[in-house]
């Protein structure tokens, strides 16, 4: 049962990064019914910022945008010592987010996923939801 009175606890962060904003949104959408804290970016820059402002529990990292690519943000994770679970996401090649995925495993990153567009939204949920 929840109480509408009171402070609520700290909602967990979800970043999200995405060229396809309407993508992102969605992702975001799915994370605000699981208590998250959403916040979606469509580039490196800003993904980076929020990233240092607060880790987040969970990443949503999309393989193939402009400028950048999830590869070389993997690797920056990585140098961070990143500790939140990352969900690696394309539309193109699912071989691409699962070498993506390889990379980060072999580079540190303790909890590490890849999922093909479109994902189904059940299978969004199991992978957004963290362990008590």
């Amino acid at each position: 049962m929840t109480s509408n009175s009171g402070t609520a606890p700290e909602a967990k962060k979800l970043l999200i990064i995405d060229d396809e904003r309407d993508f992102g949104d969605y992702v975001g959408e799915v994370g605000k019914e699981l208590g998250f804290q959403a916040v979606v970016t469509d580039n490196a820059s800003d993904f980076m910022k929020s990233y240092q402002a607060q880790e987040p529990a969970v990443i949503v990292l999309d393989m193939v945008m402009p400028g950048v690519d999830g590869v070389e943000l993997i690797g920056w994770l990585a140098k961070q010592k990143c500790q939140s679970r990352i969900l690696i996401v394309t539309g193109f090649n699912p071989r691409y987010a699962e070498l993506a995925e390889d990379l980060g495993g072999a580079k540190g990153l303790r909890d590490i996923k890849s999922f093909t567009k479109p994902i189904r939204l059940a299978d969004l949920r199991a992978a957004l939801s963290l362990p008590e």
